[in-house]
């Protein structure tokens, strides 16, 4: 988009927030999946700084104008800069307009690496600021301040700011070795953009300063993300995330949750959990999350009590001695190797549709894909599952009643299919320990991770639709005479001693 295409009759209609919009959704769609650019819609805006505001002391009430610097370092049209500058030229209507544009570029600063989103947003944020040049005297007139401009938002140097505002790109990115010494302490496997944003902008922020963004929620759990979540809880913990529940036009095309997150220098004694959709409405109040494992936050207001009980028990599923990994088979990669007909050579494979129900079914769909042909004994070793096991759905759909969609593998069952199976990779494998006995056995364990209060929990603890093997093992449980009475008790007496476990005992776990 140019200069003239703003002479376009439809063009020219669209308020700030529209052409923004118009702006993303005229990129080619390559582009904009490729760098992660997706316009954020003027409710979600103002809802961020609602919450950013706060976090660094300016309370509710009337317009006030801004303390310090408020930075966006991936601005766009500059959607999220819009509400920030409003409320400060509200707070100055009274004052003298030529000095309240001289100011501006201190105090409001966007930065993006696209030169027409710069354009835009300060088209779009200069438009604010026409009431105020028609009020200064002719004589003192200056052209309008241009406060977005074309830069790299993940520099070094950048001077502090009070507040960070960001709906940043996200996606996988491949960094060279200075870059991956830099952000190391964030690190863990590949790198999302994303979390580099967030970061560099607690690296640039006072320290009575905030950052707020809209961003996935797979930073709350994940391996990949647990280095992050130990610099960022020490650094700038978590005062306040809200769900958001309707995504529309908000990273188009992403089964994840996506939320708003406000992250404050200060302190905070408790993390205030919302929804937003329309309006905000209040979840739960929790002990700020911290450390590297998976964050426990409810996303109902009825689950609050289990995520709090969650995250005070003393085991994880990990901690019992069970062996939890993810199916060896990316089928995708071998797709030469797999055929619809056995042979003596050829081995059957295991699909997530086959998991449907406590035993294992196989799915007639996935039968003009059901054996693999080894190519050697090393890859026969690597693929083969020849011991009963758990198997659990790696990726469900956000709409399925389930998270957790689990089936057993029994030494029967195994014996059906021939006594050795190949598990795809978007099944988890739970396995017993090598030596010895787990502290709670399989068809135990099948049952609590059935139970619809495991289901909540998992909810709770998953960052996304995927159930990771690493989530897994991080399954909270209570202590070993506990899960040593459970063997003993029946589906209806499981059901309640896992109520109890987790200090539901007076609703139950239904959902």
């Amino acid at each position: 988009m140019d200069a003239s295409s703003l002479a376009d009759p439809g063009v020219s209609e669209l308020g700030p927030e529209a052409l923004g919009q118009a702006y993303v959704d005229s990129l080619d769609p390559g582009v904009r999946a490729r760098h992660g650019r997706h316009y954020t819609p003027a409710g979600l805006a103002d809802q961020l700084w609602t919450m950013t505001r706060a976090a660094v002391g300016m309370t509710r009430g009337k317009a006030k104008p801004l303390p310090s610097t408020v930075r966006d370092p991936a601005c766009g049209a500059g959607a999220l800069l819009l509400p920030v500058l409003r409320e400060h030229l509200r707070a100055l209507a009274c004052a003298d307009p030529g000095m309240t544009l001289a100011g501006l570029p201190r105090l409001v600063e966007g930065i993006d690496r696209d030169p027409a989103a710069v354009w835009l947003a300060n088209v779009v944020l200069g438009a604010e600021m026409l009431p105020l040049l028609a009020a200064t005297p002719a004589r003192r007139r200056r052209p309008l301040p241009a406060v977005a401009r074309v830069g790299d938002g993940l520099a070094t140097g950048q001077r502090t700011a009070g507040a960070v505002v960001m709906n940043p790109p996200y996606g996988r990115v491949r960094l060279d070795s200075e870059d991956r010494a830099r952000f190391a302490d964030v690190l863990y496997g590949h790198a999302n953009l994303y979390a580099l944003f967030l970061a560099v902008a607690i690296d640039h922020v006072s320290p009575d300063g905030a950052v707020g963004a809209l961003i996935p929620t797979s930073f709350t759990a994940g391996r990949y993300f647990s280095n992050l979540r130990d610099t960022v809880g020490r650094a700038a913990p978590l005062r306040e995330l809200s769900f958001v529940a309707d995504r529309s036009g908000v990273f188009a095309g992403v089964l994840q949750e996506t939320c708003l997150a406000v992250f404050s220098r200060r302190r905070p004694r408790r993390t205030k959990v919302t929804n937003v959709n329309g309006r905000v409405d209040s979840v739960a109040q929790v002990k700020s999350p911290r450390g590297d494992s998976p964050w426990l936050l409810p996303r109902r207001s009825d689950d609050a009590a289990l995520a709090a009980a969650a995250a005070a028990l003393p085991l994880s599923l990990g901690a019992t001695g069970w062996r939890i990994s993810t199916g060896p088979l990316v089928w995708n990669r071998r797709r030469g190797d797999i055929h619809a007909r056995a042979t003596n050579k050829r081995l059957p494979i295991i699909w997530a549709a086959d998991l449907d129900g406590p035993r294992l079914r196989r799915n007639p769909r996935r039968d003009p894909l059901r054996y693999i042909e080894p190519t050697s004994e090393e890859d026969v070793a690597t693929l083969s599952l020849a011991e009963p096991a758990i198997l659990v759905q790696r990726t469900t759909a956000p709409e399925q009643r389930r998270r957790l969609v689990c089936s057993e593998l029994t030494e029967e069952g195994l014996d059906e299919w021939g006594g050795v199976v190949v598990v795809e990779n978007h099944v988890n494998v739970l396995r017993s320990p090598a030596a010895g006995e787990p502290l709670v056995s399989r068809e135990t364990l099948l049952s609590i991770l059935r139970s619809d209060c495991m289901d909540r929990v998992i909810r709770c603890l998953s960052g996304s639709v995927a159930v990771s093997a690493y989530e897994l093992e991080n399954l909270p449980l209570p202590d070993e005479p506990t899960l040593a009475s459970w063997a003993e008790l029946g589906e209806d007496g499981l059901e309640k001693a896992i109520a109890s476990a987790f200090r539901l005992e007076s609703t139950g776990c239904g959902n």
